[in-house]
């Protein structure tokens, strides 16, 4: 296992980050599977926990709290926060109201009294960056959070916050957590220069592309992943975005079998080579989930092989823009650029 340091923040996690969002009803996954994962993913080097409130409704956090209890102080814990949590329409959101009920449930549910980083799940374009910062500045003060972080914010709304932090004199986010594979670059062109920037540190989230690049999808056969039941348009051949991930796969499964690569291995040492990311978030469902994962820990891509892929997947490009959960509000909702 690598080791990198997370932003300018002294703090030492592996290249590799245990990602609990199929803890719970979402992947199947009972107590005792999401305990022998953990298990085997700290035996394995891993020290970064990353989980969320909004994950299966709080379960996640509740299975991370049980696997890791005796151990805490061995575990750089991350969760995050904002996404709704049920209908009330004040229970999401990254308002002072909010944040401070949302964090003490965190805690409760994990059983602990303090996290190590707490991320903004989205951006709140009804929250002004002071009103959040100022809670997340107050809460670290207060011991319960020892960093705090961003996740999936464009590019200008991460140096919006970073100019907030520094006028106000609060806090600022250390850490982006943005959607990065192969198949979905375009966080190269603005976010990762950002981050870099600011020294911020980076944990990439689905770089597998959400099953694409684990090896399970192919050409000619049936598409049968756990996600493909629930999130039927995202791998529905009919349409193009998805004809065109799928000639991607096809070529790059090539590259990675004249490289003696797995497709997972070729994935993840794609991510975690770019200079601007921390760490890649690996999400296993099942133990083979897992070790097929943990066997990309040390893997690093050579020239060559990072040129074939560009030739495939271009910098900057992304292969279903529709997908990305950073796109400015204006792009998505007429009445925004049109009153």
């Amino acid at each position: 296992m690598q080791y990198r340091t997370l932003g300018r923040t002294g703090v030492q996690v592996s290249s590799l980050v245990l990602g609990a969002m199929n803890f719970g009803k979402i992947g199947n996954t009972t107590q005792e599977e999401a305990t022998a994962i953990v298990d085997a993913a700290l035996d394995a080097g891993i020290n970064l926990i990353d989980t969320a409130d909004v994950y299966s409704g709080g379960q996640s956090e509740e299975m991370i709290g049980k696997a890791i209890a005796g151990r805490r102080d061995d575990v750089v814990l991350a969760t995050k926060a904002s996404l709704p949590m049920g209908d009330e329409r004040n229970h999401r959101g990254s308002s002072r109201r909010w944040l401070v009920t949302a964090l003490d449930n965190s805690l409760r549910r994990l059983g602990a009294d303090h996290v190590d980083l707490y991320q903004i799940h989205r951006w709140d374009p009804s929250t002004s960056d002071e009103e959040t910062l100022s809670v997340l500045t107050d809460l670290q003060r207060a011991g319960k959070i020892r960093y705090f972080g961003s996740s999936t914010f464009p590019a200008y709304r991460i140096v919006q916050a970073q100019w907030a932090a520094r006028e106000n004199h609060l806090g600022r986010y250390v850490t982006e957590q943005p959607n990065y594979s192969i198949l979905q670059r375009g966080v190269e062109t603005h976010v990762l220069p950002v981050t870099e920037e600011y020294g911020m540190g980076v944990l990439a989230w689905s770089p597998l592309a959400s099953g694409w690049l684990s090896g399970a999808i192919r050409a000619g056969q049936e598409i049968s992943t756990n996600r493909s039941g629930f999130m039927q348009q995202r791998y529905d051949i009919s349409i193009p975005a998805n004809r065109a991930k799928l000639d991607a796969v096809e070529q790059l499964a090539t590259v990675a079998d004249e490289a003696g690569l797995s497709m997972i291995q070729l994935a993840l040492g794609f991510v975690t080579a770019h200079p601007a990311v921390t760490s890649a978030i690996i999400g296993p469902r099942t133990m083979d989930h897992l070790h097929a994962q943990l066997a990309a820990a040390d893997t690093v891509l050579s020239a060559d092989v990072l040129d074939a892929i560009d030739a495939i997947v271009g910098p900057g490009v992304d292969l279903a823009a529709h997908e990305k959960n950073d796109t400015p509000p204006a792009l998505l909702d007429p009445a925004r650029r049109r009153r």
